[in-house]
């Protein structure tokens, strides 16, 4: 698994403004992880049926109420990403 994130205000449609991150920290309620993990759950089920075909999946388009919070994606790795 590799980690990458942009910085806040660096805009979203520039692909070089991704970076590997070390660590990430989710400041969180404990509701909120409850529904990041109704997300979860799932795109990892659509990653194994959709196998390679699969790109990346967004938090926010999965489950109400995440519009405003910091882009949350799932993508697929590649073989040698894992």
């Amino acid at each position: 698994m590799k980690i990458y994130g942009r910085i806040d205000g660096s805009g979203f449609d520039a692909e070089t403004s991704l970076r590997r991150l070390a660590e990430v920290t989710l400041v969180a309620t404990p509701n909120e992880l409850r529904r990041i993990d109704i997300f979860l759950s799932p795109s990892a089920e659509t990653m194994e049926r959709m196998g390679a075909s699969h790109d990346h999946e967004h938090l926010s388009d999965r489950v109400d109420g995440f519009d405003a919070a910091p882009g949350f994606v799932v993508a697929q790795a590649s073989s040698g990403d894992a």
